[in-house]
Formats: C-alpha cells, structure tokens, sequence
C-alpha cells in the first residue's frame, strides 16, 4: 500500500471532502454487495473514502507475542497500547505497528479481542470481540465518517464505528462491542510495571515501523478529511481530551493539576509517553504524557479513551465538557 505525505494530502483535502454525490449509495452497494443496507444508523452521506480500499489498510490476525525481555526495538517513550486481564500476562501493542494496520485480531486467555487506533483521531481502543454468543474478527473498510476508521466485520460485512464500537451499516447496525479498560502509555512504563508481560513482535509486513506518516498531524489547524463542527468553548480541535463516557477531560488541564478527582473518577498524569502523530521518528515525538483513569471509590481502572476534541464533538454531540471551575 503506498501512502502519501501527509502534507500533500492536507493540501488536498478540501478536494476530497467535496459533498457526497447522489450516487454515493449505489457506489457503497456496488463495492459491498454482502453489506445488508437495508439496516443503517446513520445518513450514509456522512461515508467518505478515506484513499485506500476494503483492506488496503491490512489488520493483523493473531500476532505473534514475545517477552519483554526480548523486545530490543521500541524506544522508552513510544505508545503503546495495554491491558490486563486476569490470570494472564499482560500485554501491550505497539502504536508503532497499529499506526500502519489500525486493527489487531488477537486473543487474551479466552477473550478474542480486537485492538485499534484510528490515527486520525487519536482514538485507540481495545474491545471483547464476543456478542450474542459468536466472535467477530475485523478489517479495516478504507471509509471514514467524521474522519474515524469505519471497521467491518468478516462475518457479515457490517460496517462498525470505530470511535464508538457501535454497528452503523448493516446485519449488526445498533450493536455494540464491549470496550475493555485498556491504556496508552510509555512502553518504559510498561515495561518496568510488567517485566514479565508480553509484547506485540514485529509483523511480516514492508512497513517502515517505527516511522510516523502522519508528521505534524496532532499540531494542525484542521482535522484531515472531517467536515463537521469544531468543538465548542474555544478548545482546538486537534486538542487531547480524556473520555470517560460522555464526559470530556481537555488534556491540558489534567496536566496542569496531575491530578483531577471529579463525578466519581480519578484522573492521574505522568510524564513520558512521546505523541505518536508528531515526528518522524514515533518515540521522537513531543511529550504528552501517560493519563491512568480509575474509579475514585474503588482505585479500580475504568474503560475511556483520548481522541482529539473534534471527535469527540462529532460522536458524542452532548458530551459533557468537564472544564473546572
């Protein structure tokens, strides 16, 4: 798959996010004739191309995993994306490998799961690929709807919101994956929190892991290939926030107090973890930093997210801004 710089496609963005044509629809059946539209949540206006073809973003099946001990490559400050489960060793996935294929099919004990990030809106998430009694497994559509990968399912071709874990388009249109409580932090973090876990190794794919083709992206005016609202209360749209939720936590504060307690959460920053979307180099990127979210009774860590405001605006439109006092 040839991806371009990601200069050239914000210069060409405003070309790409020209209206819909009325035809759209005919197209999306043409290319999806497995795809029951007959049973949709959305306006599929709102679907655009997001460049590459069904899969030609290829997720990965059943990673290989090493010890941590073993792993040689990943630089301290690179994301990574975590979870642990119990009796299991706890695992992380690199950002380094997900920034290229943005779907892991994998197993953890006796869940399948399935383990994304959507580049472009900061969206990384893990989900119990399970519900109504069958496993999923997932691919990557090539389509965007608010600028957020639309995954699908192999079973029956249904279009998923990656950004929500919600079925839009087809068989499962209005079902929803279970989100895990799943972090992303430094692999150093991790790395000395859990000398005994395991990692993600490298895929036999020609990809220049490690490298970030979206250089610049989190610092640009604009989000790429989005059309909807900016987020409200002057908050940028490329701007982190820590959802938890329908509740929004802009980044920035909570790294200004280190430490928030509000409506029963607790929110704790540390320093370290590098922003996969800056530099060349992933684990050159500037320092945004790890969040931790738990419940504030129980100490116990509690599913959430960090997009980007903009996506967070468009998914959850009456979301609660947590803005303090």
């Amino acid at each position: 798959m040839i991806r371009f710089p990601f200069a050239l496609c914000l210069a060409l963005a405003p070309f790409l996010m020209a209206p819909p044509a009325a035809g759209d629809e005919a197209r999306w059946r043409a290319l999806w004739p497995a795809t029951d539209f007959s049973q949709t949540t959305i306006d599929l206006d709102e679907i655009l191309s997001g460049g590459p073809p069904k899969d030609g973003i290829p997720a990965i099946d059943a990673p290989q995993m090493i010890a941590v001990a073993d792993e040689t490559r990943l630089a301290e400050a690179e994301p990574v994306m975590t979870l642990v489960h119990p009796g299991e060793a706890p695992r992380a996935w690199p950002i380094r490998y997900l920034i290229w294929h943005e779907i892991v099919n994998d197993q953890v004990g006796d869940m399948p799961v399935a383990v994304t990030f959507c580049p472009l809106c900061n969206t990384g998430m893990i989900f119990d690929r399970r519900l109504g009694g069958r496993t999923y497994s997932f691919g990557v559509s090539g389509l965007l709807r608010h600028s957020d990968m639309i995954m699908y399912d192999r079973e029956t071709e249904s279009w998923w919101q990656q950004a929500l874990g919600e079925g839009i388009v087809g068989q499962m249109a209005g079902r929803r994956l279970t989100q895990l409580p799943a972090r992303m932090e430094s692999w150093g973090d991790f790395r000395r929190a859990h000398p005994d876990g395991l990692v993600m190794d490298e895929p036999d794919w020609s990809r220049a892991y490690g490298s970030n083709p979206y250089v610049g992206y989190d610092s640009a005016a604009r989000p790429f290939l989005y059309t909807g609202e900016d987020p409200p209360h002057g908050i940028a749209s490329l701007a982190r926030v820590v959802r938890v939720g329908n509740r929004a936590w802009p980044l920035e504060r909570v790294v200004v107090a280190g430490t928030l307690t509000e409506a029963g959460v607790t929110l704790s920053w540390t320093a370290g973890q590098a922003s996969a979307l800056d530099a060349v180099s992933i684990g050159e990127g500037r320092d945004v930093g790890s969040v931790r979210v738990t419940a504030a009774a129980t100490g116990r860590d509690l599913v959430h997210d960090l997009p980007f405001a903009f996506a967070f605006h468009a998914f959850h439109p009456d979301g609660e801004w947590m803005l303090g006092p």
